[in-house]
Order: C-alpha cells, then structure tokens, then sequence
C-alpha cells in the first residue's frame, strides 16, 4: 500500500491506496472532494473540518463509495447535502426538504 497526498492551501488530504491504483485518478478524487467541501463551506479551513467533521464525512459518504467514485456531480452531491441539512434542522417533515432529482 502507498500513501497519496494533496494540500490545498493550509490542508492535507492523504489517501492510503493499493499499489496499482492510478495516482492520477486519486488525486482528482481527492480535487474533486475538496471542490465540494470549498462551495459547501465557502472556502474551507481547517476551523470547518474540525467543527464539522460529521458534514464533512457526509459529504464523502455521497462522494464516495467502497473506495470508488459514486457521484461526480458536485450539484448533486451540494443538493443531497442541503436536504441532510434541511432534515437536520427542521421536524422532520418531508414538505420542508427540497425535491431530489437524480442524475443518471
């Protein structure tokens, strides 16, 4: 196994990953993740990670799954996220959750 890293400004972002994988590939995963994490919290730092580390891990679950890219549509994973949110925040009742529409 081989560690892949990435900083974006003040953060690092490490991926352990098997030997074979594509560095490439990884690291645009891990572009891509902190393209999310840069909308969703409007310029990220660490402070937003720290506090919000369960938002974070959310916005990953979405992003990826068992290692692999599941959703490439930052629009779609920001959309997921606010209705998360929207649930969070208020009584549960699906009339205050926006619409999700899929994209295929």
């Amino acid at each position: 196994q081989r560690f892949i890293k990435k900083r974006w400004g003040s953060l690092y972002f490490i991926m352990c990953v098997d030997p074979d994988d594509n560095e490439l590939i990884v690291l645009e995963t891990i572009h891509h993740f902190v393209e999310v994490l840069d909308r969703y919290f409007g310029n990220v730092c660490e402070l937003d990670l720290i506090f919000n580390f369960h938002k974070a891990y959310h916005i990953l679950d979405e992003l990826c799954m068992s290692g692999e890219l599941q959703e490439p549509s930052k629009k779609t994973i920001l959309r997921v996220t606010a209705a998360q949110d929207a649930l969070m925040e208020g009584n549960g009742d699906s009339k205050t959750v926006p619409e999700l529409k899929y994209e295929i």
